[in-house]
């Protein structure tokens, strides 16, 4: 295969030609496993699938509510289906860049890297429920390296696209659910050569956020300067974030309302890990209750991160940050 990028050394006309010494030398890693298969740390348990509700604004009973689930089909409380990865997580470990690779799959991306594509960014995830997990029983995950995809080109620069697999199990081997986890290793993109100059190393910028058919219209009113809130045209209820269909009457009709920007810190936190090009950690991030009755993420910024506390009255800015702009908040009263 032959793609069409920046010209790389030894190739003609601006031609790049695929890295056969990387090719043979990750074809053995696919269909194999990353390693052992994962046993979680702990057991399916209500203290952490409480937190996961409160962060996710989640008030389905048969979560959090014993006397309700036990009068549902599952007999008792159950876990998210969503919180099926969340079981077996590494914690910060997995932040520690002087550590050898831990299993196949760290060996993998360390033989990308090596060979220069030092990019990685991750392109979609599929995940597949089979059965809710009950308190007490205990994920265990195994994963494999399913794909590596020829070399494309992309807009982040030439890369290859690797496709994992994980099936997740009880300790008694019942199948819960699956997942089909993507991401690209890629070469960044060099800057064009300025005439009779050398050509500046490319420094990777933030991520910028993914627009689509639903949220392309809320980002372009932040451009203008704005924090709209979707609002359902039939119930009038607001949600974000932005969605086709209203979760109270699931109608699909909708428009939006500007919020004023104040509000109050639910949540928060100071991220350390893991660091990454663009990103001037650590950085603050709150979960913070508009005004107007819905939830927005953004950065803390102006604000010593000791004294950062939930419930903190806060007010939003439209900032540029990285070359995007998005909503900020400060604590109420304290100018940019």
């Amino acid at each position: 295969m032959r793609s069409v990028a920046g010209p790389r050394a030894g190739s003609p006309c601006g031609v790049t030609v695929p890295d056969r010494a990387l090719e043979e030398a990750f074809k053995p890693y696919v269909g194999l496993p990353f390693g052992e298969p994962e046993v979680a740390r702990d057991p399916v348990n209500e203290p952490m699938i409480r937190q996961w509700c409160d962060a996710m604004g989640d008030r389905n009973p048969i979560y959090w509510d014993p006397a309700a689930a036990a009068k549902t089909p599952h007999g008792g409380l159950v876990a998210p289906p969503t919180m099926l990865q969340a079981w077996i997580l590494s914690g910060f470990r997995m932040a520690d860049a002087d550590r050898p690779p831990a299993d196949r799959q760290e060996k993998l991306h360390a033989l990308f890297a090596k060979h220069g594509y030092t990019g990685v960014v991750a392109t979609n995830c599929e995940q597949e429920y089979t059965r809710y997990l009950h308190p007490g029983e205990r994920v265990v995950a195994e994963a494999t390296i399913e794909s590596i995809s020829e070399e494309k080109t992309t807009a982040l620069g030439v890369g290859y696209f690797i496709v994992t697999r994980t099936a997740f199990r009880t300790e008694s081997g019942e199948v819960v659910g699956s997942m089909i986890f993507r991401v690209l290793r890629f070469k960044p993109n060099q800057p064009a050569q300025a005439q009779g100059q050398a050509a500046a190393p490319a420094q990777p910028g933030r991520i910028p956020p993914l627009r689509g058919k639903d949220n392309g219209w809320w980002w372009e009113a932040v451009e203008r300067g704005e924090i709209p809130i979707q609002k359902c045209s039939a119930c009038g209820a607001l949600r974000h974030p932005p969605r086709p269909m209203c979760p109270e009457c699931q109608s699909t009709e909708w428009t939006s309302v500007p919020s004023a920007g104040n509000g109050t810190v639910y949540s928060f936190v100071v991220m350390h890990h893991p660091p990454m090009p663009g990103y001037d950690f650590p950085v603050a991030i709150g979960l913070v209750d508009l005004d107007e009755g819905t939830r927005l993420v953004a950065n803390l910024v102006d604000c010593p991160f000791e004294e950062i506390h939930i419930g903190m009255k806060v007010e939003a800015s439209i900032e540029e940050m990285g070359g995007v702009k998005m909503p900020v908040f400060r604590r109420a009263g304290v100018r940019r």
